[in-house]
Order: C-alpha cells, then structure tokens, then sequence
C-alpha cells in the first residue's frame, strides 16, 4: 500500500454547473461532497477500496467538520483540493483539505472522520491505518 498517497493526495476537478448557485459560484454545501470525493480517490490511490473498508464491517462517518471559505469558485473552474492525513487514532482519523484555482487559496477545512460498526457503535480501524500512524510518526492512541 502507498503510504504516502494515503496521507496527502491532491485531487483535481471541474466545477459543474449543477453545483452551483444563482450567481453560477459553488455552494457553499458542495465544498462538503468534495472532500468527501477526495478522502474516496485518496483510499483508492493508495489501494484501499472504501467499498472494501465497508464490506469488513466498518464505516468512516463524519463527526466532524470545520470550513472555511476564502474565495469564490465559479461554474467551470478547474479545482485542485490537496488533502493530507493530520492524526490517525484507534477509531478515527483527521484531515486538512486546500482547495486552490490556480494559485488562489479557495476553501480550507479539517475534518474528524470516526470508524464504526454497521450498529453505529466506536470500531477499530483497520490495520492497514494504524500502521501508517505507527510507522509515519503521525500522533496515535
């Protein structure tokens, strides 16, 4: 498994227009569906199917999530959004995402993403996660 492609992945787009609002600029709410595209093409990048992750009985849900938004995307902007793994722990895992056009800072965000059984109830991460976090000095517990 790539280690690396696993803790930072940069993942490019196009803005469609169904993403948009009345002034053809990016919902505010897509920037959400975004970084969750990007934590999907980062375990896939890295050889992790998420389909996989779920078929051995756990989810990564979402608990938490923090944006903040520095510029106006457009209908057929060509995005860049970088994310990088900050902290792996025993039942979940945080992100820091950039979103740029060009150069120009877009939106930033951190994200607490919490492992759990179909009952909905903390699990251990797979394996695979807590070695990287063992193995890349990253903080775990």
């Amino acid at each position: 498994m790539p280690a690396d492609t696993l803790l930072h992945y940069s993942h490019e787009f196009r803005v469609a227009y169904h993403q948009t609002d009345g002034q053809r600029r990016v919902h505010h709410s897509n920037y959400l569906n975004f970084f969750e595209d990007a934590r999907v093409e980062m375990l896939r990048a890295g050889g992790v199917r998420y389909k996989d992750v779920e078929d051995s009985g756990r989810l990564l849900v979402v608990t938490e999530m923090n944006v903040q938004y520095h510029a106006a995307a457009e209908f057929d902007d060509w995005l860049r959004l970088d994310v990088v793994v900050t902290e792996i722990r025993k039942v979940r895992l945080r992100h820091h995402y950039d979103v740029f056009r060009d150069q120009t800072l877009i939106a930033s965000a951190d994200s607490t993403i919490a492992c759990v059984g179909p009952d909905g109830r903390p699990k251990k991460l797979p394996s695979k996660f807590l070695d990287l976090a063992q193995h890349l000095d990253l903080p775990r517990q």
